[in-house]
C-alpha cells in the first residue's frame, strides 16, 4: 500500500521545550494506524502538526504525495483531512441531526443564493439533510437525532462527531482519544463504526489513544512515540513484548 500521509524529519519546540524530534512516520493508505507514546510523548502536538493547527520549525508533511508543510487546517479540511478531539466539539444547542447538517460548504451561505437561486438551495439542503439521516441511523443515533447535542452522553457527542467525518467523505480522520469518557458499550459501537468506514467505505484513521484493548482490536500497525520520536512500528503484540516500551511507560515499574 501506499502511504497516504508521510512526516519528514520534523522539528517542533516551544520557547525551549522541544516537543518533535526529528520525528518520520508513515500512514498507509487503507490502514487504521495506532499511535501511542507515554504522557508528554508529543502525540496531539505530531497531530496538530499534521492537521495544520501548527506549523514545523522544519521538516516536510505530506498527504497523498503532495506537500502540506504548514497548509491551513481549513484547506486540509476541503481537501479530505480532518481531525476529532479529546473533548467533542458539538453545537451543543443544536439538534444531533442538525449537528451533521452543518458541513460546509452550502450554496444557501451565500446571500446571492438565496436570493437568486432559491431552487438550488433547497435542493442541496434536501441533499445534506437526506445524507444526515443516512448518517445517523449508519452511527446508531436515529433515536437521539432530535435531541440536543449537548444533552448527549460522551460517548454519543463521539458517535456524532465520527458521523461528522461522513458528511465531507474524509480520506483520512486523525482521532484524538475518541474512547475518553465513553462507556464500554458505546465504546464497542465506536470501534465497530470504525471498522466499517475503514473497510466499506476506504477511509484511512491515523489513531491516538491510551486504551490498550481498543488499540489491540482496531489498529495495525501501532507507532510508539516517546520524547518526540518515533520508538518503534509494528504490531501491538510486538510493542507488548519491547522492554524498550515497556521502560518508556512504566520506568523503574516496569519490571
Amino acid at each position: 500500500m501506499s502511504s497516504i500521509i508521510k512526516v519528514d524529519q520534523v522539528n517542533k519546540a516551544f520557547g525551549t521545550l522541544q516537543v518533535i524530534n526529528n520525528c518520520s512516520i508513515e500512514v498507509e493508505q487503507g490502514s487504521i494506524t495506532g499511535l501511542i507514546g507515554p504522557n508528554g510523548a508529543g502525540k496531539s502536538t505530531l497531530f496538530n502538526l499534521i492537521a495544520g493547527t501548527f506549523a514545523p520549525d522544519n521538516g516536510s508533511i505530506y498527504f497523498d504525495g503532495q506537500d502540506i508543510t504548514a497548509v491551513p487546517s481549513d484547506q486540509l479540511f476541503h481537501r479530505g483531512l480532518l481531525r476529532t478531539f479529546q473533548i467533542a466539539q458539538e453545537f451543543s444547542h443544536m439538534t444531533a441531526l442538525e449537528n451533521l447538517m452543518m458541513v460546509p460548504p452550502q450554496a444557501g451561505e451565500s446571500l446571492l443564493n438565496t436570493w437568486l437561486r432559491p431552487s438550488l438551495v433547497k435542493d442541496q439542503e434536501a441533499q445534506v439533510r437526506q445524507k444526515a439521516l443516512d448518517v445517523i441511523e449508519f452511527i446508531g443515533l436515529k433515536h437521539v437525532r432530535n435531541e440536543l447535542a449537548g444533552n448527549l452522553s460522551g460517548g454519543q457527542k463521539k458517535l456524532l462527531e465520527l458521523g461528522r467525518t461522513m458528511m465531507v467523505d474524509a480520506r483520512i480522520v486523525l482521532l484524538d482519544e475518541i474512547a475518553a469518557g465513553v462507556n464500554r458499550t458505546l465504546l464497542q459501537d465506536l470501534i465497530r463504526n470504525i471498522q466499517r468506514l475503514n473497510q466499506e467505505m476506504g477511509y484511512t484513521f491515523l489513531v491516538i489513544e491510551h486504551d490498550m484493548d481498543m488499540i489491540a482490536q482496531l489498529c495495525n500497525p501501532v507507532i510508539v512515540l516517546a520524547q518526540g520520536s518515533v520508538m518503534m512500528k509494528g504490531t501491538i503484540q510486538e510493542i507488548q513484548q519491547n522492554e524498550e516500551v515497556i521502560e518508556a511507560y512504566f520506568g523503574n515499574d516496569a519490571h
